[in-house]
């Protein structure tokens, strides 16, 4: 089923590419017998780009596991309120991401925040080259902006980190010896109800020789939160696996760029101007609140491109404005 899912996606694209191309040679055609057509020829091809782009970016993954959905977890750094804000926007941008994308999101943990924003968040994330796709988020993400929490209305700088890892299959084997695995259940937290004060059914997996714990309370029923928080045990520890061996691939090829966890990749500027650049494509986007808003389209595609060749995007002017 989820082959031929694949291949009827195929063709539906191969189809609207066709009638896209159609419609543009129509407009043209009607152009040059001399109607305005100008607003309609520039939205369709508007619309020839994002898809090509598309599948130019799905064309670019030839990773092992780039077919696979994803898990997305974002933590606030330092900073108190102002990160937790920040990590909250992030949140809400990869979850319209997924809408508009047509992905299944779940959030399977949310710690709240104090006074605003979130301590954390996990979300799983459903579909057809989910990881591959949102490799180019894995990092740091810096904001700039005036504070809405400083009464002098100053300029504050905020941080939150993104990780995502992909999903494991069924058909990938990750052996969890019972004597290895200590599970809490507690009452969960957040909106719910009298439900969350009467039951213990969020879980917490500890995996004791990795120290790898995960949480999982969205669901009602202690049993599928289990099921959910396994799943993402079995992710996080062939992540874990996968990580040492890319360490040493790394060794060996260490004359290659690293972008790790631990890097910040992208800059997303509100005042005084207002521009997100990504500073390993460097490519610059001036239009903050439609990125933020979950069209990073532009900005994934990019960085799998420089991923694959190394080419960079934008000019020496986005320094000098930065």
């Amino acid at each position: 089923m989820q082959e031929r899912k694949k291949l009827e996606a195929a063709i539906e694209q191969d189809q609207q590419l066709a009638s896209l191309i159609s419609d543009i040679d129509t407009l043209v055609e009607l152009g040059n017998e001399g109607e305005d057509v100008s607003a309609d020829l520039e939205r369709e091809i508007e619309r020839l780009r994002k898809l090509t782009g598309h599948l130019e970016a799905e064309m670019l993954l030839s990773g092992e596991n780039d077919h696979r959905s994803a898990i997305l977890t974002v933590h606030p750094g330092a900073g108190g309120t102002e990160s937790q804000d920040w990590a909250e926007m992030l949140l809400r941008m990869y979850l319209r991401w997924a809408e508009r994308n047509g992905y299944e999101a779940i959030v399977t943990d949310r710690q709240e925040g104090e006074g605003a924003g979130i301590k954390s968040a996990t979300v799983e994330i459903n579909g057809e080259s989910a990881y591959g796709l949102l490799q180019s988020e894995i990092g740091v993400h810096r904001l700039v902006r005036i504070s809405p929490f400083d009464a002098n209305a100053r300029r504050h700088t905020s941080f939150a980190s993104v990780f995502v890892i992909p999903q494991i299959d069924d058909d990938v084997q990750i052996d969890i010896r019972p004597e290895d695995l200590r599970v809490d259940v507690f009452r969960a937290s957040g909106a719910g109800g009298q439900h969350v004060n009467r039951t213990e059914s969020a879980v917490r997996f500890t995996h004791i020789p990795t120290g790898i714990v995960v949480t999982c309370q969205n669901e009602r029923s202690q049993h599928k939160n289990r099921a959910s928080a396994l799943k993402q045990l079995k992710a996080r520890l062939y992540e874990y696996e996968m990580e040492k061996r890319r360490v040493e691939e790394r060794r060996l090829e260490d004359s290659k760029a690293d972008i790790n966890f631990g890097s910040q990749i992208r800059s997303y500027v509100l005042a005084p101007y207002r521009l997100v650049k990504d500073l390993r494509t460097r490519l610059a986007i001036g239009d903050v609140d439609r990125v933020l808003d979950g069209d990073i389209d532009d900005l994934i595609h990019a960085y799998l491109v420089w991923k694959k060749t190394g080419k960079t995007f934008g000019d020496s002017r986005d320094d000098e404005s930065e």
